[in-house]
């Protein structure tokens, strides 16, 4: 098991890649996609809102072989490995996931993307199949000693506006009116077309495609049907389309916030399969729609035990904190994340390292 860290796009530079270096990280996880385009001073994790979180970015500036390689050689330079890119911009994928118009030209841009990111060596692409993405939560002083974390404290039945979808505006000039209302059925038929289309290419280009349960794990939120809500539910993605590119991007969080099952029979479940790509490793006190993210050393998942599965599974990828509670100081973020990664690291030597 490798030990990781994880960078919004307005992280990547030398500040918080010696940042990651200095915690202990081998590996990054970075995002592409400007959540924080409309405000850069929060550098903790974006809440949005049922406006959303900003505007998406160009649906034609797909990711080009050249970006991609710039950033991976800047992360190289800092003696770290790029392990993975997290999520499409909305822009380019909007019409795949609302079965509009243009979802056969955006497929064929996303085809050209993951050839980008496999050329580039980059061995993983996260993805989150989802109408409403991260959505309905908030933030308070709800991890120990007051530390300022996030929460969900009910659903948010709040429609989604047209032009707006995955918490983002692509389109500014969008008639009036809300997204349709549709059926979870209808959801995975638009994965299904999805899957099919994209892992032959993800095959051919050497990149796992790696789907992340659904944050909140909801049934519906704003008005959308959710795809993940249940960790039995990951195993019917895997076999729908069969395909050793189709994985997981396994958050410890979501599945212990879901209603049913247990999170480290689905860890077991999973990574005995080989299916896990890589690893959200966070901790959570209770279940949806109740429930506040707290440190990784105080909450309802024992990571030890997690550990513990995943070594006796033979995971050799890369752990991430993801996010964490925000401590107090001068610089919140950074010290939540620095006693994240310590924990993580000495947890992971001592497993690892146990006969």
């Amino acid at each position: 098991m490798k030990l990781g860290f994880g960078l919004y796009k307005h992280m990547l530079n030398t500040q918080h890649y010696n940042f990651a270096k200095q915690c202990g990280a081998t590996h990054l996880v970075i995002h592409m996609v400007d959540y924080f385009g409309h405000n850069k001073d929060n550098a903790d994790q974006p809440i949005g809102g049922k406006d959303g979180w900003g505007k998406a970015g160009s649906p034609c500036d797909i990711w080009s072989f050249e970006d991609l390689m710039s950033i991976k050689k800047e992360i190289n330079d800092h003696g770290l490995q790029l392990e993975a890119i997290e999520n499409f911009d909305p822009a380019h994928w909007h019409d795949i996931l609302l079965d509009g118009p243009k979802k056969e030209l955006q497929m064929e841009n996303l085809k050209q993307l993951i050839r980008n990111v496999g050329k580039a060596g980059i061995p993983i692409f996260g993805y989150n199949f989802s109408l409403a993405g991260v959505a309905a939560r908030n933030q308070g002083p709800y991890a120990r000693g007051k530390a300022v974390s996030v929460g969900m404290d009910g659903g948010d039945d709040t429609p989604i506006p047209n032009g707006m979808v995955w918490n983002m505006i692509y389109d500014e000039n969008a008639p009036e009116g809300t997204l349709p209302k549709i059926d979870h059925d209808e959801l995975w038929n638009r994965l299904q077309y999805f899957l099919n289309e994209i892992l032959p290419v993800a095959e051919e280009a050497g990149v796992k495609m790696a789907a992340h349960p659904d944050d909140p794990p909801m049934p519906y939120v704003r008005n959308t049907p959710r795809l993940v809500y249940q960790p039995d539910m990951y195993q019917k993605l895997i076999d729908m389309t069969p395909s050793p590119s189709n994985n997981l991007e396994f958050c410890l969080g979501s599945i212990a916030e879901m209603t049913e099952g247990d999170v480290y029979e689905a860890t077991n479940t999973y990574s005995k399969q080989g299916k896990i790509g890589y690893i959200h490793f966070r901790n959570i006190i209770g279940k949806v729609p109740n429930y506040k993210e707290v440190f990784v050393d105080d909450g309802d998942i024992d990571m030890f035990k997690i550990l513990k599965i995943l070594k006796k599974n033979n995971f050799d990828g890369v752990l991430i904190p993801d996010h964490t509670p925000q401590m107090t100081c001068d610089a919140p973020w950074y010290a939540g994340m620095a006693y994240a990664m310590g924990y993580m690291k000495a947890a992971i030597s001592l497993v690892n390292n146990k006969k």
